[in-house]
């Protein structure tokens, strides 16, 4: 499976942004997914996560700011990103995810996000 993250950019604090991640394959739709990031000097964390048939979880830092949403005929997962912050700066990366949330995949190049205050 590859993995293609994009919408990333720079905005200001408050604003808003949509990610996309296209997979390739046809396992897609058969597996959670996931939102990952990465800020400077931090580890990577697991901000949302959407199941196969759509529920969904969210990191408490995020949680009523971000929505993940899938769309299994395009194969692709969304994020998006509301009320942003600054600590919310990162690179962010989409992977398919085990039912306990480890990711299966390799990373791809991720999609960065800034955000300025």
């Amino acid at each position: 499976v590859q993995l293609q993250a994009s919408g990333g950019g720079l905005v200001q604090a408050g604003g808003s942004l949509r990610l996309s991640c296209v997979a390739s394959g046809s396992i897609f739709r058969l597996h959670r997914m996931g939102w990952f990031r990465q800020a400077p000097g931090k580890q990577r964390e697991l901000v949302a996560s959407i199941y196969v048939l759509g529920s969904t979880s969210y990191a408490d830092s995020v949680k009523g700011r971000f929505t993940i949403s899938r769309d299994n005929a395009k194969n692709t997962v969304y994020l998006q990103m509301n009320s942003l912050k600054p600590e919310d700066t990162a690179v962010y990366y989409c992977n398919v995810l085990t039912g306990d949330g480890v990711p299966t995949t390799s990373w791809g190049q991720g999609t960065l996000v800034t955000v300025s205050s």
